[in-house]
């Protein structure tokens, strides 16, 4: 495999076309609005249908009047207790409908609190399917959705097959159970990081997005990787962080969500809480191809 360069930094406070927002008393928020990259959400464990969701929603929504995503990432339990219609209606249609009346598209993975029949409800834009992949526009970006309650080898193989096809510069996945945690009530997902990890890194995925543990997390590189865990999106543990050697940046006192930008070869990203405090920011420089060594 040939050698990569890796490397992350803090958000410049210079970029060309920055775009600063501040809405109903948020702190500013400071990230590049260039017209041709890609801007989406990413929430998690969302739905509650609780006030506090809601609240997390009009934030979401406001923040779209002036930094305009066009996707909206959900990391599983979509629905709590439940998904009769009045759920879809309450926890995710009802909240969302800003979102939703401006053709925001919501692309969901399955929770193990979700029922699997939730792949049929089509603005989750699952297609029937447990597990899929998407491309944005013309953008050199893709998107892999995963069903991590149940990782057979029907899967496997299928993301194999899909992540070495893909010619996409960014391959970004995204599921429920986080490979890297340091929530105390779940933590890392051993298990499924020794059977997804290898398959991540030999195919050149850049960034892993997940929930289930109910705060938000951005860990340290690992094997080259971006990882975060987004799970506080309408369910919140606080005091359930344990800052550990893999914690860059944690935070578990309030609801989160996180905005981000891919333009070329930066991948810009934003944790905003649901009284619009920046949680944490950034930029990841996508992995370029190491200069091949001299011969000696």
């Amino acid at each position: 495999m040939q050698a990569v360069r890796r490397s992350t930094r803090t958000l410049p406070l210079a970029v060309a076309a920055l775009l600063s927002v501040t809405v109903f008393g948020a702190q500013q928020l400071t990230l590049p609005n260039q017209k041709d990259s890609i801007h989406f959400a990413v929430i998690g464990d969302s739905g509650t249908g609780g006030s506090d969701q809601v609240q997390v929603a009009q934030r979401l929504t406001a923040m779209h009047a002036t930094f305009p995503f066009d996707i909206v990432l959900m990391m599983g339990d979509n629905l709590y207790g439940g998904n009769a219609q009045r759920d879809y209606a309450s926890k995710f249609e009802a909240p969302y409908k800003g979102l939703l009346d401006a053709n925001v598209k919501f692309y969901a993975a399955l929770g193990n609190h979700d029922d699997a029949t939730e792949v049929m409800y089509k603005p989750f834009n699952m297609n029937g399917k447990k597990y899929y992949t998407f491309k944005p526009g013309n953008a050199s970006v893709r998107f892999f959705a995963l069903d991590s309650n149940y990782m057979d080898k029907e899967q496997l193989a299928w993301l194999e097959k899909e992540l070495a096809g893909s010619q996409s510069d960014w391959k970004i996945c995204f599921f429920h159970h986080p490979l890297y945690s340091s929530g105390k009530t779940h933590g890392s997902a051993l298990e499924t990081r020794a059977t997804l990890e290898p398959i991540f890194v030999k195919n050149g995925v850049n960034v892993v997005l997940t929930g289930h543990d109910h705060i938000y997390e951005r860990i340290k590189l690992e094997q080259g990787i971006q990882h975060f865990v987004i799970g506080s999106g309408g369910s919140l543990r606080r005091g359930d962080l344990t800052r550990t050697d893999i914690t860059v940046k944690g935070y578990d006192q309030d609801y989160v969500f996180m905005l981000a930008e891919i333009a070329g070869d930066e991948f810009y990203y934003a944790a905003v809480s649901r009284r619009g405090q920046i949680i944490d920011s950034g930029v990841f420089q996508r992995p370029q191809p190491a200069e091949a060594s001299p011969k000696p």
